[in-house]
């Protein structure tokens, strides 16, 4: 399986690409602030958005436009990209604009969707479903890399808690790190209040503190969803980082850092 990366992995960027300026504008932004620091950068944005709490909430702006857009971005700024993907057929076409493809929580055990992102040779990160226990996600790795992929990436995003609430387990990181793939820390949808109304709604004032105690517990990267005016965002406008915070938070996680 593959080693643990040398640099933290930060994976940035607004959950849903709304439009050029918005994708390009927050790309500049971590792109300095990372330059400084010594993590590797992966700019994220979905192309649509499949799961959606209420069949009005808004979805993309469609899928070969949106991901243009982060492809442009990516390459403007010296970049690798992530996007997620919800069906066998999207992962070829998704690979060809993105480094890296995203397996949704929700589909995380689908042995297909797996095995289609394995085979177009992408770094594969898969989320931890919120039913899921950690140890199971070496058997949804595993279906990456007996496809012949290595490059798998696993992720903790909470677990469901009663009604329209997530909790985090950080015992979770420890057992899926001794899969030896890197493990990454969701900070953002850790602190989502699902379908609590129209939209999911969430407690962005926890994303520090639970950021702080996955980097002292010990992670390989860490996710975080950030858009300029989190209240006007399309999608997750409850727990998107404001944009102009995000230098001081990606600080204060790496001074926490332990591998």
């Amino acid at each position: 399986m593959q080693a643990t990366q040398q640099l933290p992995i930060i994976i940035a960027g607004p959950c849903l690409v709304e439009s050029r300026d918005l994708i390009m504008r927050v790309a500049e932004h971590l792109a300095g602030i990372c330059s400084t620091m010594p993590v590797e950068l992966v700019l994220k944005g979905s192309y649509r958005k499949a799961n959606r709490t209420s069949a009005g909430s808004f979805s993309g702006i469609g899928d070969e436009q949106a991901l243009g857009f982060l492809q442009e971005a990516g390459r403007v700024h010296g970049l690798r990209t992530l996007t997620d993907i919800h069906s066998d057929a999207e992962a070829a076409m998704a690979a060809e604009f993105v480094d890296v493809l995203q397996i949704p929580a929700f589909l995380s055990r689908q042995t297909s969707l797996l095995q289609a992102a394995a085979a177009t040779g992408r770094t594969v990160n898969i989320k931890k479903a919120q039913f899921m226990a950690p140890d199971d996600m070496a058997k949804a790795a595993e279906k990456v890399t007996q496809a012949g992929n290595p490059n798998v990436w696993l992720t903790e995003r909470g677990t469901s808690f009663g009604y329209h609430d997530l909790v985090v387990d950080f015992r979770s990181l420890v057992i899926m790190r001794q899969t030896g793939l890197p493990v990454i820390f969701d900070a953002t949808h850790s602190v989502q209040q699902p379908s609590i109304g129209a939209q999911s709604g969430g407690r962005r004032e926890f994303i520090p503190a639970l950021a702080r105690a996955a980097a002292a517990v010990g992670i390989d990267g860490i996710f975080v969803e950030t858009h300029p005016d989190p209240a006007s965002a399309l999608s997750d406008a409850a727990t998107q980082l404001p944009l102009e915070q995000m230098a001081e938070f990606l600080a204060m996680v790496l001074d926490h850092w332990h591998r």
